[in-house]
């Protein structure tokens, strides 16, 4: 598979935002097209685009859906998409009009058989998204810290079919402080599945550092706020985990 690089798009209100460590009320937007902004990436080089509904999230449904939807279709790149999705026809929606793979997060608290259902029937085209405070789960796009362990959740899913997780740090979300490596290797090691890394990556080294950790299963990592003011540059990025 290889260490893929996901440049992220973040969507609230229709535009492309970062937030602080989930924090609604510390939103900076970065652009008001998110087409145009996942075009700017494939044409820096990206082959995958990570895509959150944040409305959705928050809203518990999608909102945002069609700005994914259009990306999708439109452009040569694969894309994975979360926030808001709770049903099967989300799921299949998204499927059908050429997302690549589908996130559910708050549902493997809120509603655990129909994830296992969700797994069984559509295997790795369903990645679990695990959000951790200090260890813990958290649900509802960040507004509620579950007291389930992330690692026991890890665990659990694993054993119920899941093979990708999507493991975020919220205390490094959008800070640009370098991604909780430890609590990545973590994840990888303990559900012996494959973990894509996200928060806090604002350097080259912080790549590098998540790409020694392949050989435990870490295949990837989200970047969002490091492109976005310039920390990093997607092209030469990728570039250097290719070479590497």
């Amino acid at each position: 598979m290889g260490f893929t690089i996901y440049p992220a798009i973040d969507i609230l209100g229709g535009k492309c935002v970062r937030l602080i460590q989930g924090d609604y009320n510390k939103e900076t937007v970065y652009g008001n097209s998110p087409l145009e902004m996942a075009k700017r990436f494939v044409t820096e080089g990206a082959e995958w685009i990570h895509m959150v509904d944040l409305d959705g999230a928050k809203a518990g449904k999608r909102i945002n859906h069609e700005h994914v939807i259009k990306a999708a279709k439109e452009l040569n790149v694969k894309v994975q998409v979360g926030g808001g999705i709770r049903t099967e026809e989300d799921i299949q929606d998204y499927l059908d009009n050429g997302v690549s793979r589908v996130i559910l997060g708050s549902a493997a608290i809120s509603n655990r058989p129909f994830v296992e259902k969700m797994l069984s029937k559509y295997g790795n085209r369903i990645a679990i998204g695990i959000d951790a405070k200090n260890g813990y789960v958290s649900t509802e796009g960040w507004l509620q810290t579950s007291e389930v362990l992330a690692v026991e959740l890890g665990k659990e899913l694993a054993k119920s079919g899941a093979e990708i997780f999507i493991f975020t740090d919220i205390a490094t979300d959008g800070m640009l402080s370098g991604p909780n490596i430890k609590a990545v290797q973590e994840m990888a090691k303990e559900t012996g599945k494959s973990v894509i890394a996200s928060g806090g990556v604002s350097s080259v080294d912080d790549l590098n550092a998540l790409k020694v950790l392949e050989k435990d299963g870490v295949i990837g990592a989200i970047v969002g706020k490091a492109i976005y003011t310039g920390k990093i540059r997607l092209t030469d990025v990728l570039q250097e985990v290719k070479e590497a």
